[in-house]
């Protein structure tokens, strides 16, 4: 089958992206592998018509917003990120209204209609940097109040309206397991995404992007490591 498919990107003059978060055989026959934004850049910048993504609907609604004359298929329609799903065009018009005089950050993990709402569009990276960056002291976060939670913490001087949104998956994750964890593990540091709640946050070591939750690992002198987010970045 991997031959099959590296014959027909071949023909078809395609290149499939997977996240990080995809399994190892999806991996494995992915031209690039990185997160959501890193990889519709990376489509932008290679000359191939077709772009497979191996993700969720809004990772490749974003390539398409990149390459708009590229084909963008997604293998797996039904693919969606219940984070993204919880806000609409609609729900971020209404929060405007209530709250004219602030300015709208969209996590880049949402739909392409609701980045259309928003003054602008930002990663789990460089989140703490935009909004240091927006001219008004009142910013809207949306969807994920866990990330917008965390870069409250970091930009304490502007005040956030959190849109009720949140990762399921990272909220599987309790303080009191990690607890537990790190007993078992004392020597292994804890890594935690930012999409995590803002109590398993707390108990880690380093919490940051995928990117910079991988960066720090190869960084770091220790051996073992706990890692909080979802399990396919243990193939990268």
């Amino acid at each position: 089958m991997k031959n099959e498919i590296l014959k027909l990107k071949s023909e078809k003059n395609a290149i499939i992206l997977a996240h990080y978060y995809q399994r190892s055989e999806v991996q494995e026959v992915a031209d690039f592998i990185g997160d959501s934004l890193e990889l519709a850049k990376r489509a932008k910048e290679t000359d191939a018509e077709t772009i497979i993504f191996c993700g969720v609907t809004f990772m490749a609604e974003t390539a398409k917003i990149l390459s708009p004359n590229k084909k963008v298929y997604h293998p797996a329609a039904g693919a969606g990120c219940s984070m993204a799903d919880m806000a609409d065009g609609d729900m971020v018009r209404s929060l405007k209204r209530k709250h004219p005089k602030a300015q709208v950050v969209c996590y880049v993990n949402s739909t392409a209609e609701v980045k259309a709402e928003s003054h602008i569009c930002c990663t789990s990276s460089n989140a703490v940097d935009v909004v240091k960056s927006m001219s008004s002291d009142e910013i809207i976060f949306v969807p994920d109040r866990n990330l917008g939670a965390y870069v409250a913490t970091q930009v304490p001087e502007k005040s956030f309206i959190l849109w009720d949104g949140h990762c399921y998956v990272h909220g599987l994750l309790q303080a009191s397991t990690i607890d537990k964890v790190k007993a078992a593990h004392p020597d292994a540091e804890i890594i935690a995404h930012p999409e995590c709640t803002p109590e398993v946050l707390a108990k880690a070591d380093f919490a940051g992007s995928t990117s910079k939750m991988l960066r720090y690992v190869k960084e770091s002198n220790k051996k073992e490591f706990v890692v909080l987010t979802e399990r396919g970045i243990e193939f990268v």
